[in-house]
């Protein structure tokens, strides 16, 4: 059993039986009984799927922590799309694009916290480079609480490559950046978007960031310079997501 496929938490696993993903066997806390473990374990029975009754110090073992809520599901392994399947899924989109790039975030726990407000908020897709760049581990399906299953997600070889095809798409780049002398507030980002943030602690690197259309800072009222790149993910997207709604309902 490779650690890689294990995916644990309630909402991440319910994700994975929701969306039917392959799912081989659970292992449950023998002594949890309440309404959300009930359904998951209806769940699990519909689709067939074994589970396991043991104790705490089993789940601790399989997970190397506490933090599993009670249950583990082994699963099958985490699929990331490339630059083709990236292409497709482009190209089926019915809708303006609304895209989030992550440029280098190397942190498990962001790049959960990232596909967890990009799926919140109605991102299309989510993309990384594939060097230097945290990938879809038990940790990240952790903290994303259940978005790794539902929220495309693509890795690229090249991203500043992928982000000029992106304006070919007639997308346009708004990139983070603390210096911009835009406010996030001022830009129009009702149409169709990727907006990119670079890394924990150095930002947006030069070439992503000469690629961008425009920059952009959230504006700070106290004496912090910056936000952790998962909040600012999250202001930004949600600032997307609200004017896109206006538009919608006018």
């Amino acid at each position: 059993m490779g650690t890689d496929n294990l995916v644990y938490g309630l909402h991440p696993v319910m994700a994975l039986l929701t969306q039917r993903r392959s799912v081989r066997q659970l292992w449950v806390l023998d002594k949890r009984h309440d309404a959300r473990m009930d359904e998951l374990l209806a769940r699990a029975a519909e689709l067939g799927i074994p589970v396991q009754l043991v104790a705490r110090d089993k789940l601790d073992k399989i997970t190397g922590d506490g933090r599993h809520q009670g249950v583990v599901a082994e699963a099958g392994a985490a699929q990331a799309g490339d630059e083709h399947d990236l292409e497709a899924c482009i190209s089926a989109l019915t809708s303006h694009a609304f895209i989030l790039v992550l440029d280098g975030v190397q942190d498990p726990h962001n790049l959960g916290a990232c596909l967890r407000s990009a799926n919140a908020a109605g991102v299309h897709a989510v993309i990384v480079p594939k060097d230097r760049a945290a990938e879809i581990t038990p940790v990240v399906r952790k903290a994303a609480a259940g978005a790794t299953e539902m929220t495309p997600f693509f890795q690229v070889t090249n991203l500043a490559r992928t982000l000029r095809w992106l304006k070919q798409q007639n997308i346009w780049l708004v990139g983070l950046a603390g210096e911009a002398h835009d406010t996030l507030y001022d830009l129009d980002l009702k149409g169709p978007l990727a907006l990119v943030l670079g890394a924990e602690g150095s930002g947006l690197r030069r070439l992503s960031k000469s690629e961008c259309d425009f920059l952009a800072r959230i504006p700070m009222a106290g004496a912090i310079e910056s936000l952790n790149v998962s909040v600012a993910a999250g202001v930004a997207l949600f600032e997307a997501r609200r004017q896109r709604l206006i538009k919608s309902t006018k």
